[in-house]
């Protein structure tokens, strides 16, 4: 047991601050770019809707290489570790140079998706154009981040997230308020520090990847050929997860877009939770990390017994986690919407989105874990699409739908009712992970 709480706690804590540092990119731009108005707050959750359709997919990519790498490291195959590096790579590449192009070239028409508020799409274009320029670092970032996981040198990408946030934070007030002999860039000045930022991440992520190899004595081993995972296996893996994270956030998006025709103060409303909500799933998210590197090196062994009862102690943990940090969110709630130059009508609408949020979050991070972590280190990923599409699309788009449309409520039930979807997944999930059909070795 106590060899088992310091690995996580080697993996799991740098990944949590890791992804909290990273959701407080968006918590300083959402801060900074409050003194500039509504309109403004919402462009930049306009724009964060399409970013996420683009970061869970990338997490897909990322997600298969960390059960390549991880099932490949524990079996103690580094060659063909090495080969789900490099075929995780350039498909990430592919993936990411498509969302650029789209991000530049259709800025305009994307955002009309998800509201008809001509002011709110005016000033989300600039912005939209050059944030879509981080997708090609965040993804060498991603796969290499991954890589350090699996080999245990979590702290390389926290550092280099610290780092760039820090950055993000002196850009921001620089560029978006004109200090320092600098003009005056407003949201576009958002803009540029988050891609500068995410330059400087991908900078020292790479260096302290190649000290890492220096430090271990080992080199790289580039190759697109797998020998014991075919292609066909490969796609069969990752397709699924491809599918279903981009259904799951093409449905978030879907919410996004009623919530906007709802009304603006509903959108900047929702625009002002969506950071802090990524922070406290970031809080608890380096379990979920955590649970993919030590349930897949255990797979790839063979040793399922350890690896059936080391994922429900990994549940244990986020649940409990889960429950103090929602606790914490609510009693906090208030203090943290004050903090926005909006109106009181649009503070107390997100107030009480965050208490919601705060009640399902035991849910959501029992979801991530299972989901995200658990269950897929085995690679049998068509079971999480499955549930994914489920709960998504025939559950929690349908309600949000009803609910908005029919019952015509705003969009505090609104939003409480369509996160029922959260419970039918976890009930589903359960279910197949008691079964234990998930585990088996790629090795």
């Amino acid at each position: 047991m106590k060899q088992f709480t310091k690995t996580v706690g080697k993996i799991a804590i740098p990944v949590a601050l890791q992804c909290m540092l990273q959701s407080s990119f968006s918590i300083v731009d959402q801060l900074m770019i409050g003194q500039l108005g509504k309109n403004s707050i919402a462009a930049v959750g306009l724009c964060s809707n399409f970013m996420l359709i683009f970061n869970v997919v990338m997490g897909a990519i990322g997600t298969v290489a960390g059960i390549l790498i991880s099932q490949f490291t524990g079996a103690e195959d580094e060659e063909e570790a090495w080969s789900g590096f490099t075929v995780s790579s350039l498909f990430g590449l592919l993936v990411a140079g498509l969302f650029m192009t789209a991000g530049i070239v259709f800025a305009g028409s994307i955002l009309n998706i998800y509201t008809t508020d001509l002011k709110t799409v005016a000033e989300g274009i600039p912005y939209f154009r050059i944030v879509s320029f981080t997708f090609v670092p965040m993804t060498i970032s991603t796969i290499v981040a991954t890589w350090l996981r699996c080999n245990e040198h979590a702290t390389i990408p926290l550092v280099s997230s610290f780092a760039a946030v820090i950055c993000n934070t002196v850009l921001n007030y620089i560029l978006i308020f004109g200090k320092f002999g600098f003009g005056k860039l407003g949201i576009k000045g958002a803009g540029f520090a988050t891609t500068i930022s995410q330059m400087i991440n991908l900078l020292l992520m790479v260096a302290g990847f190649l000290y890492c190899l220096k430090r271990d004595n080992r080199k790289m081993q580039l190759s697109v050929h797998m020998k014991k995972v075919s292609g066909q296996e490969y796609l069969a893996m990752i397709l699924p997860i491809l599918i279903s994270e981009f259904l799951w956030s093409l449905g978030q998006n879907v919410n996004s877009a009623v919530y906007g025709h709802l009304s603006t103060n509903d959108l900047a409303a929702y625009s002002l939770t969506a950071p802090i909500q990524g922070l406290i799933i970031g809080a608890l998210s380096g379990l979920s990390a955590a649970a993919g590197v030590i349930i897949g090196k255990q797979l790839g062994k063979k040793e399922y017994d350890e690896a059936y009862t080391d994922s429900k102690r990994l549940m244990w943990m986020g649940f409990f986690g889960a429950v103090i940090m929602g606790a914490a969110l609510i009693v906090c709630s208030g203090l943290y919407v004050s903090f926005y130059q909006v109106e009181d009508a649009i503070r107390q609408i997100a107030k009480l989105l965050l208490i919601v949020f705060a009640l399902y979050s035991p849910v959501k991070v029992l979801n991530m874990i299972l989901g995200g972590g658990i269950i897929r280190s085995g690679g049998h990923t068509k079971i999480i699409m499955t549930i994914d599409i489920l709960g998504t699309w025939l559950v929690g788009i349908p309600l949000c739908f009803f609910a908005a449309y029919v019952l015509k409520l705003t969009i505090v039930p609104v939003y409480a009712i369509l996160s029922v979807e959260e419970i039918v997944r976890l009930v589903i999930t359960l279910v197949m992970f008691k079964k234990k059909t998930w585990m088996r070795s790629l090795a």
